[in-house]
């Protein structure tokens, strides 16, 4: 789990850059002056953090200065990119969409789609029972951003302008 972790770390960073939010002069010196400023050097160094501790001790870990690096890049990353008003401002967006579309559905059940025979809806559930709910979440769930939008577009007449900005919305 810590090579994933490391990687998403990074890669959200790289992200960031792209967008315009952050830069490489951002970072904290800790993580600079340990990890540098480039992709490629952070997972170097990250790796071989990883490496050195599983050979000097046998157990998946990260030599303390290159963990106290990689904290102070996870801190970075949640105060200028997690948490910043813009993007907790489109997690709420987010939320707002997917309950609306829970609740659409769980009011709706005989418009979720059925796997058996090709039929559409879920068969005996009543509209707004736990069972509905359960169905509903368990299919909104599994929904790409992209579909979820259309769905919200299609079902709910979701505006455009309520929508998560950034997203590629398609055609």
């Amino acid at each position: 789990a810590l090579p994933i972790c490391i990687a998403y770390v990074c890669h959200d960073f790289e992200d960031a850059v792209d967008a315009g939010i952050v830069t490489p002069s951002m970072l904290p010196e800790l993580m600079r002056s340990r990890c540098g400023d480039h992709r490629s050097a952070q997972l170097h160094t990250f790796i071989g953090g990883v490496v050195e501790a599983v050979r000097a001790t046998g157990a998946i870990g990260m030599v303390a200065p290159v963990a106290e690096a990689l904290a102070a890049f996870r801190s970075f990353n949640y105060e200028h990119i997690y948490m910043r008003p813009a993007s907790v401002a489109q997690g709420d967006a987010v939320t707002r969409l997917l309950r609306a579309l829970v609740d659409f559905y769980a009011d709706r059940p005989n418009r979720l789609p059925f796997e058996d025979l090709g039929a559409v809806g879920v068969p005996g559930v009543a509209a707004g029972s736990e069972e509905a709910v359960r169905e509903a979440v368990t299919y909104v769930a599994g929904m790409t951003d992209r579909y979820a939008f259309a769905q919200a577009r299609a079902h709910l007449g979701w505006d455009l302008a309520a929508m998560p900005a950034g997203v590629d919305l398609g055609p």
